[in-house]
Order: C-alpha cells, then structure tokens, then sequence
C-alpha cells in the first residue's frame, strides 16, 4: 500500500500536473496549428501560385517494383513496396512546425510581457516617522552606553 501512497504523491505534484496539462493542451494545439496550414495557408499559396499546390502528394520515385503497374500517387506506391521520397510530406510537416515556432514564441512574448507589468513593484513609500517613545528610548540607551564606556 506505501507504493501507491507514493505513486499518488508523485502524481499529484505540481509539476506533474502542469505537465499533463502542458501535453494535452499541445497535442490540441497541434491539430490546430495542422488545420491552419492544411485549410488556410496551402489554398492561399495555391491562390498565389495559380495553381493546385499539393505538397502532400509531392514525392519522388527512386525505385519501383519490377511488376508495379498501379497508379502512381505516394499511397499505392508506398503500399507496394516503391522506394519513394517523400518530400512533399516533409515540406508540410515543415511548415506546421515553423508556424508553430512563432505562434509559440508570440504567445511566450506575451504571457512574458502580461507577467512583467503585474510584476512591477509599486514604489515604495517613505518610511514612517519614528515615534517619540522609541527616539526617547533609544536615546537612553546610547546615553547609558556613553556612561559604560567613558
């Protein structure tokens, strides 16, 4: 039973928690960010290019099967045992990654910056007058030193 009390104080860590968290909420943001690339910057670079730009498909045959007489896109030839690179696939998956990049950079900037301004310490106010009891008091004492001393 000492395992599992163990095991359940690990777990419960803050830093494992925010980990966690950290994960799910990346592998959300993946699918965000593979989104954005697939359904708005590819149609826009498609738009700019006048044409149908579809790196996914993109590929190069080194080799093919000596019998391979199926169709001749990245799937089938994959399937069959084709020696291909795929650098379509690649080019995709680059641009996922860079605009991943900065949106995360973006993101840290600012949670940076938010953090920074509540953070900034509020000047500090002039230190309260002495009271006359503690002056009064502290007088005494320097006195009955003097008169210790000399």
């Amino acid at each position: 039973m000492s395992i599992m009390k163990e095991f359940r104080a690990f777990a419960m860590r803050g830093n494992v928690v925010d980990l966690a968290v950290g994960v799910i909420i990346g592998a959300a943001f993946s699918k965000i960010v593979d989104s954005l690339v697939k359904d708005i910057i590819m149609p826009l670079v498609n738009l700019i290019l006048g044409g149908s730009v579809d790196f996914s498909n993109k590929f190069l045959v080194l080799r093919l099967p000596a019998d391979y007489s199926g169709p001749m896109n990245y799937d089938a030839l994959t399937k069959a045992g084709a020696t291909v690179l795929g650098w379509g696939n690649f080019v995709t998956i680059l641009i996922n990654f860079i605009l991943l990049a900065f949106v995360i950079f973006w993101m840290i900037k600012l949670m940076n910056r938010a953090k920074a301004r509540f953070e900034r310490e509020e000047p500090a106010a002039a230190p309260a007058a002495t009271p006359e009891d503690v002056v009064l008091l502290r007088e005494i004492r320097d006195a009955l030193t003097r008169q210790r001393l000399g």
